[in-house]
């Protein structure tokens, strides 16, 4: 449902602004409802493999501090795996979040909004990367050569 723009005033005639529709609705209802739930299911998906990651890497945490392994080791292993599961977790939500605002209401208004999440989300795939592998995704490991 398309609003006025804020600030704007209603002329009478005149179809109201905001948000302004990129692509018409010409799917049809059955296939917005079909992209609907596969975004959904996406997103369950993400959310299952952040749940599941955690519980896993708990549980090998556990496992290797009562087997009294090197405590620091066993620590860093806990974090990269953790970390390894919410990174893997945040590119499906992504992924929901693009086929949902894409496919389903391709409008300014949820584009911006995308644009803001896919920010927030690549800003914490980075620091996770760099909280893991202890240097920036780009940056070259000791001994790697330029090709």
């Amino acid at each position: 449902m398309a609003v006025e723009a804020p600030g704007a005033a209603s002329v009478p005639g005149r179809p109201k602004l905001w948000p302004i529709r990129l692509v018409p609705n010409a799917m049809g209802q059955p296939f917005t409802d079909t992209i609907h739930w596969v975004g959904r299911g996406i997103e369950w998906v993400g959310i299952a493999i952040m749940v599941i990651g955690t519980a896993a890497s708990l549980i090998a945490f556990l496992r290797a501090m009562m087997r009294r392994r090197g405590k620091d080791a066993a620590i860093a292993e806990f974090r990269s795996d953790l970390g390894r599961s919410i990174l893997l977790g945040l590119e499906f939500l992504v992924a929901a979040d693009i086929i949902n605002t894409v496919a389903i209401e391709p409008t300014l208004e949820s584009l911006a909004v995308l644009a803001g999440i896919v920010l927030i989300r690549t800003f914490l795939s980075f620091s996770l990367e760099v909280e893991i592998e202890g240097r920036w995704p780009w940056a070259r490991r000791a001994g790697e050569e330029r090709a």
